[in-house]
């Protein structure tokens, strides 16, 4: 990003970020933008095994908790007085929750937000210090991260919005690992290791 494009966002207003969000998403539907940590950034579309492991999260999500669901088209509104919107590649909350929400729901009774990573450049500011930080602000109990790269889960909970998640448990991909209340799901996740490009 140019210096005159991160000056440009940092002055950018949330209405006027989601006035742009709207019109790029009207006319061209794999384009998805997130304002996170007073920046623009580019949701870029996802390729068939990253669709795959979301849709293997839905389905555990289901099993295990049939009174959840896990959306992975949800907006919501993240940091510290909702100045920024994100798009996790999924949000668990209770069935309906979102109902009349709109694009950017509150974040209130959210559960989780997982990412999954992909490989490109921005990954690692935005999938392993942006979104924690933005989610954690936003009080999300729990955020799960499917660390492609490192061929790792890791499950962020106990957020704070001074510290961040003040917990992080990491297990290798093929482990089995819990996501602590107010999830409460085991997921074995050998399934995901043919996944990883």
């Amino acid at each position: 990003m140019t210096v005159m494009a991160e000056r440009a966002s940092s002055q950018l207003s949330v209405d006027m970020f989601e006035r742009i969000a709207e019109f790029a998403e009207r006319e061209d539907e794999t384009v998805r933008f997130e304002f996170v940590d007073g920046r623009i950034g580019l949701k870029k579309v996802t390729n068939g095994n990253h669709n795959t492991i979301t849709m293997w999260l839905i389905r555990q999500c289901m099993r295990a908790r049939p009174d959840l669901d896990l959306n992975p088209l949800q907006g919501i509104k993240v940091e510290a007085y909702r100045k920024g919107r994100a798009r996790p590649d999924g949000v668990l909350a209770p069935v309906d929750h979102f109902v009349g929400q709109g694009e950017w729901a509150d974040p209130r009774g959210v559960l989780m937000a997982v990412e999954i990573t992909s490989y490109d450049s921005d990954t690692h500011k935005r999938d392993r210090i942006e979104k924690p930080r933005a989610y954690a602000e936003a009080g999300i109990p729990v955020y799960l991260l499917i660390d492609r790269d490192n061929l790792s889960i890791l499950v962020h909970s106990d957020p704070d919005v001074e510290d961040g998640y003040r917990d992080i448990h990491v297990v290798r991909l093929g482990g089995k690992v819990t996501l602590p209340d107010p999830v409460g799901i085991e997921l074995d996740t050998e399934e995901l290791k043919q996944y990883v490009d």
